[in-house]
């Protein structure tokens, strides 16, 4: 996958892996492949911990009970910042997401999210990919702001509506009001 072309829906995510932070502290070189085993995951792409913009996000994904890890989807942050700043991060938040810390961007080039701020800094495009059991992508949301990709804000409403057509349309199984 060649940067700036990103998955689309239908499109076979390649495996790749990355050290993934977790709320109780564990880090461990995960693939990707092992979290959409045995449920689909919805893969959160944003710029940096402690970002305003992504601080934002994150709250609002905790605060209003728009994503929760279930037995029916896994919720995963993917960002370049590095595991210490992660650990930290999660603590600031109180958030129960694993973050990905895709320093080398391999998570980000595997999806096509890449992309240069300014044409000089390399990060992802703020993103929402909802992979299914067999690696398929079956939604996908890119910031396509035309000065900065990390400005855009995901559609809750409508990854809300994708995971629930996905996994069915019992929104309490995925924390929903």
């Amino acid at each position: 996958m060649s940067r700036g072309d990103a998955l689309d829906v239908g499109d076979e995510v390649g495996d790749v892996a990355a050290p993934l932070v977790r709320a109780d502290g564990s880090v461990e070189e995960t693939a990707l492949s092992a979290l959409y085993a045995d449920r689909p995951v919805l893969v959160v792409f944003y710029t940096n911990d402690f970002s305003p913009d992504c601080v934002n996000e994150w709250c609002s994904f905790r605060d209003y009970g728009w994503f929760t890890s279930t037995e029916d989807v896994r919720v995963v942050g993917v960002s370049k910042s590095r595991e210490a700043t992660h650990h930290r991060f999660i603590d600031y938040l109180d958030i129960d997401f694993p973050l990905y810390a895709d320093t080398d961007l391999a998570v980000s080039d595997a999806f096509g999210v890449t992309y240069r701020a300014l044409k000089v800094f390399p990060r992802a495009k703020r993103s929402v990919f909802l992979v299914d059991t067999d690696g398929v992508v079956r939604y996908r949301w890119v910031g396509e702001h035309p000065l900065d990709p990390s400005r855009d804000q995901p559609p809750l409403e409508e990854i809300r509506r994708a995971v629930e057509e996905h996994v069915g349309s019992e929104a309490e199984t995925f924390g929903f009001s």
